[in-house]
């Protein structure tokens, strides 16, 4: 598939851009319509996003730039080239994380319960992000002759991407639903924390193009922390259990 949707004179628009656009669209309006009934006003997600979305991409870009230093010290001006695909979740996921904490300390907002909100709309966000890889023939598996593989690389292979996006999608159907059932503060970003390192841990084991440190695939050791720190918010987390949309919830 090309990877330029179309042109506008001189300027080329990507599909990756493009499926990040909406990714990110998707995320933003299920979070404001979830904040809604946790008398989180719109505007407060509004505000917040200006801040998260730029340290998220910067951390996602950064995290992917730190385990390719090899590479992108011999071509630094490649580091500006968002355009060709290079990002990272995990980056974006701890940069969105301490922006939100310290954003919802200055604005008196409950930290876990906005986290649980945010989680939703992230969780959907990367479901439909993971497409952008396709089109960018990247984050591929190994080699495959299962009747779903995809040709990619020259030849039929895991389609992780794939594995990934409707692992996605399931997740946001729980966290959507649990977070509808008013539990307590911090168990649905505990659950995502949790429930997506568990599928990424597997889905990573399949892929050819994993950031490495010595032998060990980074996104698997990053999702053996995270499933703990969110297995432990989730059974220690919140405590005040929200019934009401009450003022405890913000």
């Amino acid at each position: 598939m090309n990877p330029v949707a179309f042109k506008i004179g001189p300027l080329s628009v990507y599909w990756y851009g493009i499926i990040i656009a909406l990714a990110v669209f998707a995320g933003y309006l299920t979070a404001r319509r979830i904040g809604k009934h946790y008398n989180i006003e719109e505007k407060s997600i509004d505000e917040f996003l200006l801040w998260a979305i730029p340290a998220a991409f910067i951390g996602a870009r950064l995290w992917y730039v730190l385990f390719n230093l090899n590479y992108y010290s011999l071509y630094p001006v490649k580091i500006f080239a968002f355009r060709e695909g290079g990002l990272a979740i995990h980056g974006g996921i701890f940069a969105g994380v301490l922006v939100a904490a310290v954003w919802t300390r200055v604005k008196k907002i409950n930290f876990l319960r906005f986290a649980d909100i945010a989680s939703v709309g992230l969780i959907l966000g990367q479901a439909i992000g993971r497409w952008a890889n396709y089109i960018n023939q990247e984050s591929y598996g190994n080699p495959t002759s299962l009747p779903w593989a995809f040709y990619i690389a020259g030849e039929y292979r895991h389609p992780t991407f794939l594995y990934e996006s409707l692992w996605n999608f399931l997740l946001f159907a729980g966290l959507y639903y649990l977070l509808g059932q008013r539990p307590q503060a911090g168990k649905v970003f505990g659950l995502y924390l949790a429930g997506y390192s568990f599928g990424r841990f597997f889905i990573e084991a399949l892929r050819t193009d994993s950031l490495m440190l010595g032998g060990f695939r980074v996104a698997q050791i990053v999702s053996v922390l995270l499933f703990i720190i969110g297995l432990l918010i989730f059974f220690l987390g919140g405590r005040n259990k929200a019934r009401s949309g009450a003022n405890e919830d913000n």
